[in-house]
C-alpha cells in the first residue's frame, strides 16, 4: 500500500499544467499579514470543464523547525460547466486561483497541493522568510 507522499506528483509549473503556483514575496515583515496566492495553470492552461477539472487547492505553512504544518486554507471549486441539462451546459465556472492572508513570526515554507480530477494530487513549495 502506497503512502500518500508517495500519491503526490510534482513538476516545473512552467510546462506542467497541474502544477499549483505560490505567488507570494520571498521576505515578509515578522507578525504582520502578507497576501498569498496560488493557481493551477499560469503558465498552460488547465481545463476546467465538467469532465477534467481542479477540484481544490489547499495551503500549508511549515515553520523552520517544527514538525507538521499549519492549514491556513482549503478552497473548493465547484462550478465546472454542468447543470441539471447535462455536463457543460451551465454559464457558471470558477477559476482555480485563490488569494489568503497570513502573518507568522518564523521563516518557513508554504505548500500548495491540488487535485484534478483526472490525474490527481500536484504540489508546489515556496520558502519564505521572515526578517
Amino acid at each position: 500500500m502506497k503512502k500518500i507522499g508517495e500519491i503526490i506528483q510534482d513538476a516545473d509549473w512552467k510546462t506542467e499544467k497541474h502544477v499549483p503556483v505560490i505567488e507570494c514575496k520571498d521576505t515578509v515583515k515578522k507578525d504582520e499579514f502578507f497576501e498569498v496566492t496560488a493557481s493551477v495553470g499560469k503558465e498552460v492552461a488547465h481545463p476546467n470543464t465538467t469532465a477534467h477539472h481542479i477540484s481544490w487547492i489547499t495551503l500549508y505553512f511549515l515553520p523552520d523547525g517544527e514538525k507538521f504544518p499549519y492549514q491556513i486554507g482549503k478552497f473548493e471549486f465547484n462550478s465546472h460547466g454542468a447543470s441539471a441539462q447535462g455536463p457543460d451546459t451551465s454559464t457558471v465556472y470558477t477559476n482555480h486561483k485563490v488569494m489568503a492572508w497570513m502573518k507568522t513570526s518564523k521563516s518557513g515554507v508554504i505548500y500548495a497541493v491540488s487535485l484534478c480530477n483526472i490525474h490527481g494530487l500536484w504540489e508546489y513549495s515556496k520558502q519564505i522568510k521572515v526578517e
